[in-house]
């Protein structure tokens, strides 16, 4: 089945996501839609499965214009998506899941479930999903939750597979086994479309590259084309792969944490017995899939999480039932997850946003006053040093890319003297330049003398950053290993096996 979009629009409100854009996707091949978050991939993709009504442009099948007017007439016309968040229901079975929305009857008038678990297995041997039919759920793993989603796409008839950044929750090895996949469904005849901004990734799989910039096409590439190549069309400068560093000189333990425990509001273990220590001179990566417990364990340190055993202290004084306030005066800078939300207020400006735990000390406030001719002042100083893209350093934080707010965050953490710096999913949304610029204040950080402690799903960003990688499997830390161990092992790692069962 060929598949043509010509001049695809679509805005929300003056913003406008997709320009005009026109992607061809040939029978039986693998195309990728490279680009950043937010560069408008999944918005594309969205109209062409229904979910969004574009405000311009046409999709053609097999040179036939077409008007989806919701996901079940795109299925119907042999498009199936697996989105990034999958669309499963826990409690159900594999074979409830993939027959939901397309139910059949049996002769006796009740579900005709033995023909959806015949289903399944007819699609699982094909490409060796090895899934079960019977299986709840939510008893399986995430990489086996997504097979189940390709095959209720398959179970469908679909000709064209849309794959939505589908290796974001994957361990290396699911990773490795989903680029098979794809590979095996081209070989028998179904088009894919990947959406992902990882170029190892493309370059793997992929017969053909568009690459889409702030919702336009600005190039397209074969798979040949080198990395370097790839990340130039998708920033529209050249910018270093690689993360430039000397080897580390650590220090005094600065950090160290002692059978740091949490549960959460419903009684989960999300922290079991965590123990761990940070040097100065040096940057620990904490690397697994995420939802195993590294960002609980980087607010505990913090104390925006309430833990239920265990130490943390810093610099010998303990942090443990101290206030957030009081942990940052202590020394430690903190890049949160979720910039948006945890990071900084949207509709302040970014003046304002750089002296945010920072107001109620010299030289921003004195005897209860606020000195604003300060506080302009260090806007001006820090977009210049963090090179924060806007207009006026009076404009909200809001109103700037994620990049940019990014920046503005890591230069309030950064203007003061810091013992600790942690950073959690430190570039998660940035395009590739400004991934290198922060990767580079990270670096420039540790050199200083600060301990730095980094929380990432990004496995390359973990193994290029990194001095050492503590690896986090359902709260626990499995083992602490060098930089250089390879991705089989973190993979491993990654999926609960302890340090000494990979050595």
């Amino acid at each position: 089945m060929k598949l043509e979009l010509r001049g695809i629009t679509k805005k929300f409100g003056d913003f406008v996501a997709n320009d005009k854009i026109d992607l061809t996707v040939e029978p039986g091949t693998v195309h990728a839609l490279l680009g950043e978050n937010g560069a408008g991939k999944s918005t594309l993709m969205n109209v062409l499965f229904g979910l969004y009504d574009a405000d311009g442009g046409e999709i053609l099948v097999d040179d036939k214009v077409v008007n989806f007017v919701g996901p079940g007439d795109a299925m119907r016309a042999g498009i199936g998506m697996v989105h990034q968040h999958f669309m499963l229901v826990h409690p159900f079975t594999v074979a409830e899941n993939v027959m939901l929305g397309h139910e059949q009857l049996a002769p006796n008038r009740l579900l005709d479930i033995e023909a959806a678990r015949r289903r399944v297995i007819e699609i699982s041997d094909r490409f060796g999903f090895d899934v079960d039919p019977d299986a709840v759920v939510e008893d399986l793993s995430v990489g086996a939750q997504q097979r189940v989603e390709i095959i209720k796409a398959l179970s469908r008839d679909a000709n064209v597979l849309i794959l939505d950044e589908p290796t974001a929750v994957l361990t290396p090895q699911e990773t490795d086994e989903l680029l098979g996949i794809i590979g095996q469904l081209r070989d028998t005849g179904t088009s894919v479309v990947l959406i992902t901004h990882k170029l190892r990734e493309v370059q793997a799989v992929a017969d053909a590259i568009t690459v889409i910039r702030l919702g336009k096409v600005v190039g397209t590439a074969l798979p040949t084309a080198s990395q370097s190549e790839l990340a130039t069309l998708m920033v529209g400068r050249d910018v270093s792969m690689s993360v430039e560093k000397p080897a580390a000189k650590p220090g005094d333990v600065m950090l160290k944490v002692t059978g740091l425990s949490a549960v959460d509001e419903v009684g989960v273990t999300t922290l079991d017995d965590v123990s761990f220590e940070l040097r100065t001179g040096e940057i620990l990566a904490i690397a697994g899939v995420q939802g195993n417990g590294q960002t609980e364990l980087a607010e505990a340190i913090l104390g925006a999480v309430k833990t239920s055993s265990g130490s943390v202290t810093l610099d010998g004084e303990e942090l443990i039932g101290r206030s957030i306030k009081s942990a940052l005066s202590a020394g430690i800078g903190f890049v949160p997850e979720d910039r948006t939300e945890d990071g900084m207020v949207a509709t302040f400006t970014i003046e304002n946003n750089l002296v945010l735990d920072l107001i109620d000390q010299k030289p921003f406030s004195s005897h209860g006053n606020i000195d604003v001719d300060a506080i302009v002042s260090n806007a001006k100083e820090k977009i210049a040093e963090f090179d924060v893209r806007t207009t006026s350093s009076k404009a909200t934080a809001g109103s700037l890319s994620g990049g940019n707010q990014q920046k503005v965050v890591l230069a309030r953490e950064l203007s003061r003297e810091l013992k600790l710096l942690i950073a959690s999913q430190p570039t998660r949304g940035l395009d590739v330049g400004s991934i290198e610029f922060v990767h580079s204040r990270i670096v420039a950080e540790r050199d200083k003398g600060v301990a730095v402690l980094i929380v990432s799903s990004e496995l390359d960003e973990v193994t290029a950053l990194a001095d050492r990688i503590a690896v986090m499997y359902h709260g626990k830390i499995v083992g602490i290993v060098p930089p250089n161990t390879d991705r089989k092992t973190l993979g491993l790692m990654m999926a609960g096996a302890h340090q000494e069962e990979v050595a």
